[in-house]
């Protein structure tokens, strides 16, 4: 659980997550990640949302590790990439993210675009949850046409979809679809 002020939602795997977060999407692996997200947690952020596509997940790794904030009071989320979806791949990857990190688990970790071998990707990251290296495994930009083709084949429900989402964008389908198996939308 993560102990601060921050609200959190429960999802459908029982873990708890922050409300909001800080992302790290295009911010430069030069330093600039590395302090950007160690002012967040010093404001009191707890959520750092990164993806190995954003090439900064060791700077955000080590400004976690300085910042001498318990980990368990920190929710990482990263992100599997395209060229990695591929069984073996998709195990290898999240290693790697994780020693990018720095870190024996990653709280959230999402398919990045759901295209390709996501069936295997979505097997590796299954195997990686009941192993420890993941507490709750998630999709992004899955749209209802797309959650179809995939979700009902999987073992496990995921337990958040990122999506836009935004008053001029409401997701009203994609929301009435997840709602149904308790499936988390993360904006």
């Amino acid at each position: 659980m993560i102990n601060t002020n921050i609200p959190t939602f429960k999802l459908n795997d029982g873990t708890e997550i922050p409300s909001f977060g800080f992302g790290v999407f295009q911010i430069p692996a030069d330093g600039t990640t590395y302090q950007a997200v160690s002012d967040a947690l010093k404001l009191g952020y707890r959520h750092i949302d990164t993806a190995v596509v954003y090439f900064n997940e060791q700077e955000v790794g080590k400004a976690i590790k300085d910042s001498g904030i318990p980990r368990e009071q920190i929710w990482v989320t990263s992100k599997l990439w395209l060229q990695d979806f591929a069984y073996e791949d998709a195990k290898k990857a999240i290693d790697t993210s994780l020693q990018k990190l720095g870190l024996d688990y990653m709280d959230l970790y999402l398919i990045h675009q759901p295209y390709g071998k996501v069936d295997e990707a979505w097997k590796a990251m299954e195997e990686a949850k009941k192993a420890g290296k993941i507490r709750s495994i998630g999709v992004s930009n899955m749209t209802p046409k797309i959650w179809n083709k995939f979700v009902p084949s999987f073992d496990t429900m995921p337990s958040v979809n990122q999506v836009q989402y935004n008053p001029y964008f409401q997701q009203k389908e994609l929301r009435k679809l997840i709602a149904e198996n308790h499936v988390t939308l993360e904006a």
